[in-house]
């Protein structure tokens, strides 16, 4: 591949407008100066020092599109008539990110993971408790339904579409389907961002789950390239897809695309196996970098290479992070 023939064409990735549907929240990190124990009980007493709040699960999906393609994201899932609720919308705003299709279900909790850390003047911070506050069962058929129309209103606006499943109930099999069917008829390029439950989303134009999934839904391990091959062909062939990105860690990545009877195979190498400090988010980074540039006009493969590129910048930062196009070019430039 052409390294600058790809530098002159990463401007692309500002252009499409993409859509996030899927399980959105917000992580809070609340920070604090360990002060003494306290004489209620055996714990630790903080004085608070900061609060900042990161967008996680597909929220993260969603600023990892808008920081690349200059705020062309919206999202589409549910949130509690709750604290956190304003929290959550406030959040996407502030990143650009388009919140008019966000459905409010009284019902449902807010997805939040609050993560208490302290510090002293002798150690480093540590997390010393983790809360969390979601609602993991499926929408009720009246959040369902609200949410379904809205996809259909939604889809034909976009020029893409991404599917992210962190399993806490949005992605319902009926709101999975309207979205990809809704996709096909308008020519609207559709990915999913799945780890389980792989069926589900039969029929998209890609996938990009990682290895260990992957071998899960084959039902064996791949060791080599024969079996690489054999699971990639099999995921293609029994979902009815155009494209599978699978994500396999420090051995890179393995694109399959369909062409007519046959499955073209395709791999690179992680960029980045000396740096790595947090993969947390990284998958999100990969999805949205890989849709982007599918909708931008970018063959599978390049589009392959910018998702391994992006994910080699996020994995050396501590939680969620997101990249830009500049970001992009810097990087590719030392390659």
């Amino acid at each position: 591949m052409d390294k600058q023939e790809l530098l002159k064409k990463l401007d692309k990735l500002k252009e499409p407008r993409i859509l996030i549907i899927g399980d959105f929240g917000i992580d809070e990190m609340v920070f604090g100066a360990t002060q003494r124990i306290s004489r209620e009980a055996p714990v630790l007493i903080l004085e608070h020092t900061e609060t900042k709040i990161i967008l996680g699960t597909a929220s993260n999906a969603a600023h990892n599109i808008s920081t690349l393609n200059c705020s062309k994201a919206a999202a589409l899932g549910v949130y509690g008539d709750d604290y956190y609720g304003g929290v959550l919308l406030d959040a996407l705003k502030k990143e650009g990110i388009d919140t008019k299709y966000m459905v409010k279900d009284k019902e449902r909790k807010t997805t939040t993971k609050t993560r208490i850390s302290g510090s002293c003047s002798q150690s480093i911070t540590q997390q010393i408790v983790r809360i969390d506050r979601q609602t993991v069962t499926p929408l009720s058929k009246q959040t369902e339904k609200k949410a379904i129309e809205t996809i259909k209103k939604a889809i034909p606006k976009f020029d893409g579409v991404i599917l992210s499943d962190y399993h806490l109930g949005f992605l319902t099999d009926d709101i999975v389907r309207a979205a990809i069917d809704t996709a096909k008829e308008h020519n609207k390029i559709i990915v999913a961002d799945a780890q389980k439950n792989l069926d589900k989303y039969s029929g998209a134009d890609a996938i990009t789950p990682n290895q260990p999934d992957c071998e899960k839904y084959v039902g064996y391990f791949i060791k080599d390239k024969e079996t690489l091959k054999k699971a990639g062909t099999s995921l293609i062939k029994s979902l009815n897809l155009n494209k599978v990105l699978l994500t396999r860690g420090e051995k890179g990545m393995a694109l399959f695309e369909k062409r007519q009877n046959e499955t073209e195979f395709s791999e690179v190498e992680a960029f980045n196996r000396k740096e790595v400090f947090d993969v947390t988010g990284a998958g999100d980074t990969v999805v949205a970098a890989f849709t982007l540039a599918l909708c931008a006009g970018f063959s599978a493969k390049e589009a392959m290479y910018i998702g391994n590129l992006a994910a080699s910048i996020v994995i050396r930062y501590f939680g969620c992070h997101s990249v830009s196009v500049e970001n992009l070019k810097s990087e590719l430039e030392k390659l």
